[in-house]
């Protein structure tokens, strides 16, 4: 089997009444498509009432898509039932001192993320993984979503592509016509060399409902 990425929630949502915010199931949902057919992308750490809800969403995905597992279990207690020592799992850490390279692919089985990383400014949740003593790396100095961070993370040790040859767009503008806009605080991975950025399919159109409502992220 391949790598596995895993998504440590950090949100608060048991008072979310039966499911994540919409943003938050599109992006989930976007990292089992990024992740590739042969990789497995966990979710730990998630309230009961999201735990339903969001293996839905998961499992109504078809192609060559990442196998996926909800946990409400958080990644400490995971990894203790399954036998996986802490040096086996990297943390992506912005403040790691050491880049993520192709032959971290090597070294590490398991990649973990702190969900939900896209926050601007960064409340750098990721300090509350970084005490468990996990070794880590990081992907750059620019703010990422949760959902790039796998993709790119992806792109490095299972494709081999070093970070600085991956297309990126940093805060790309997402026009909806002619007069309305929204410039996005994060970093992405582009579809092409200049191209547009990866957002999970529906997002677009999510923002452009929110974007009166002073969408949260």
């Amino acid at each position: 089997m391949g790598l596995a990425y895993v998504i440590e929630h950090m949100e608060e949502d048991e008072a979310t009444p039966s499911s994540l915010p919409p943003w938050v199931e599109l992006e989930y949902t976007h990292m089992k498509m990024l992740a590739g057919g042969s990789a497995r992308v966990l979710f730990t750490h998630l309230s009961q009432r999201s735990c339903a809800s969001l293996q839905e969403k998961l499992a109504s995905l078809s192609g060559p898509v990442a196998c996926s597992e909800v946990y409400t279990q958080s990644i400490l207690e995971l990894l203790k039932n399954q036998d996986i020592p802490l040096s086996k799992v990297c943390l992506l850490d912005p403040k790691a001192e050491r880049r993520l390279e192709p032959e971290d692919g090597l070294e590490f089985e398991w990649f973990l993320f702190g969900g939900i990383l896209g926050d601007d400014p960064p409340r750098d949740r990721t300090s509350q993984l970084r005490q468990l003593g996990f070794p880590t790396r990081h992907l750059g100095p620019v703010q990422m979503t949760t959902d790039t961070a796998l993709g790119v993370t992806k792109r490095v040790v299972d494709d081999q592509i070093p970070l600085d040859d991956i297309p990126y767009v940093e805060f790309p503008t997402i026009k909806f016509n002619a007069k309305e806009s929204v410039e996005m605080p994060f970093k992405y991975i582009a579809d092409r060399p200049g191209g547009e950025p990866l957002l999970p399919p529906g997002m677009k159109e999510l923002l452009y409902e929110d974007l009166n409502k002073g969408f949260d992220f």
